[in-house]
């Protein structure tokens, strides 16, 4: 299969932009006649409503398709850059070509957007696809494995499924892109993998994201936006707010105003705006980070159901188990803070966020917090929507990712740009030749110096 994918690139079909404008709108066709079948597997792995199913999966990506089919001309031209004084007289520039042929690892947590978005950029770069979906969310796995195969030829894209041997075992291929979306213990796996045969890779991992909440911040709205991005996808998202660092002064008016809210959405799988967590296992792992003490709001669950409803955890502290790992679940830890140098001291020295939310009016800490804070993209005053934006490059930086893609971030992610210098023949500067001078050697000082 692979064999075949680099004989089918070799053969330079996919280098053709008329070509993979009329892939992608295969794919956004394809997708387009197969929603009801697409709702119904994630509805078996998740309980998700179909409105969920549009929402976080299946508008992002058709945004990616539409954008790219607007866009691949242009991001595929060759840019003009300036010419030195050494080279004159040339014309210079930088060519994008695809890096070839690619395997991407998709996520179980939003199975569609995280797993065909950068197949999106793969093919609007040219490259050709071995896609391998997340074994965990095996219905939805198993209805991209049906509608690609339908759609392409596996000459292009190919979907393997399968549990991690599978994934080892491709691993074990040589590649000329890895794009992962997972964990970070996986994420350093594919790494060393990827080493073996110098093949680039784009990791989307994820760590624990704080949301920070000044005193000077609007409670209500704040309390509002970081509900909806916390408890959406019953908190199984990677951007997901982990924890709240908020001032002591307003501690207790944000809890309230957190309470009210939940209490307000009336999230359940019956209302349509809540899913089960993926597995036993992950209850399971879950019912361990939660303190009975600690739990200030909500905390019932079903172990059957695989559902625990949002729950709110209060008098935690860094050292708790609560904070020793990435939460992935419903489960929102408030910590509160006196000094806000405090603060971002104890931040600086965990692993670095995928992202980060800073709820302020005040000018001063939004800039502190954002200028000493590393992480990999975040918002002011809201959460979870700068992956929304194709026009800002989403990824991480440490162990919450490298590399990064949505737009022409994601194009770029799957293309090597090559560097140009285009001479004429009918002028040529001799001072670079033998016989050397030191009269050539000042010219060159002047010109280079």
């Amino acid at each position: 299969m692979i064999s075949n994918q680099r004989l089918f690139f070799h053969s330079n079909a996919t280098k053709s932009v008329d070509y993979r404008i009329k892939q992608l709108k295969t794919l956004q066709k394809t997708l387009q006649a197969n929603e009801e079948v697409i709702n119904k597997a994630l509805f078996a792995d998740f309980k998700k409503s179909d409105y969920e199913t549009y929402t976080t999966e299946l508008a992002l990506v058709y945004g990616d398709i539409k954008e790219a089919i607007k866009k691949i001309r242009k991001w595929s031209k060759p840019k003009k850059v300036r010419t030195n004084l050494a080279n004159f007289p040339a014309k210079s520039y930088i060519l994008p070509e695809p890096l070839g042929v690619s395997l991407i690892i998709g996520a179980w947590n939003y199975p569609i957007q995280l797993t065909l978005a950068p197949m999106v950029a793969a093919m609007a770069a040219g490259c050709t696809v071995v896609l391998k979906p997340s074994e965990v969310a095996s219905n939805t796995s198993g209805v991209l494995a049906q509608i690609i195969a339908h759609a392409f030829d596996e000459n292009y894209i190919a979907v393997v499924e399968g549990d991690a041997s599978i994934t080892t075992a491709l691993l074990e291929e040589r590649f000329d892109k890895i794009f992962f979306t997972g964990s970070t213990h996986v994420g350093r796996i594919v790494y060393q993998a990827a080493a073996k045969n110098l093949t680039p890779v784009t990791l989307e991992l994820g760590g624990k994201s704080p949301a920070i909440v000044t005193p000077s911040c609007s409670i209500e709205m704040t309390a509002k936006r970081l509900v909806w991005a916390k408890f959406l996808n019953a908190g199984q998202t990677c951007i997901a707010p982990d924890y709240v660092v908020v001032h002591k002064t307003v501690e207790k008016q944000l809890l309230e105003a957190v309470k009210k809210e939940i209490q307000k959405a009336h999230y359940s799988i019956e209302n349509k705006n809540f899913v089960q967590i993926i597995s036993k296992k992950h209850v399971e792992r879950l019912l361990q980070l939660m303190a009975p003490s600690t739990v200030y709001f909500g905390g019932e669950y079903n172990k059957e159901e695989r559902f625990i409803e949002p729950t709110l955890l209060v008098d935690v502290d860094f050292t708790d188990k609560v904070m020793q790992e990435e939460i992935f679940g419903p489960i929102l830890p408030f910590i509160a803070y006196t000094h806000l140098n405090e603060v971002i001291h104890t931040i600086k020295q965990l692993e670095k966020p995928l992202s980060c939310y800073v709820f302020t009016n005040d000018k001063q800490e939004k800039e502190k917090i954002l200028n000493e804070l590393s992480f990999g993209g975040g918002a002011v005053n809201d959460a979870l929507m700068h992956i929304s934006n194709s026009n800002l490059p989403f990824g991480g930086v440490g162990n919450s990712g490298m590399g990064a893609y949505h737009g022409k971030a994601g194009f770029d992610a799957f293309s090597h740009f090559k560097s140009i210098i285009d001479k004429p023949t009918w002028m040529e500067l001799s001072i670079k030749y033998s016989p050397y001078s030191m009269k050539k050697l000042g010219l060159i000082k002047r010109l280079l110096g």
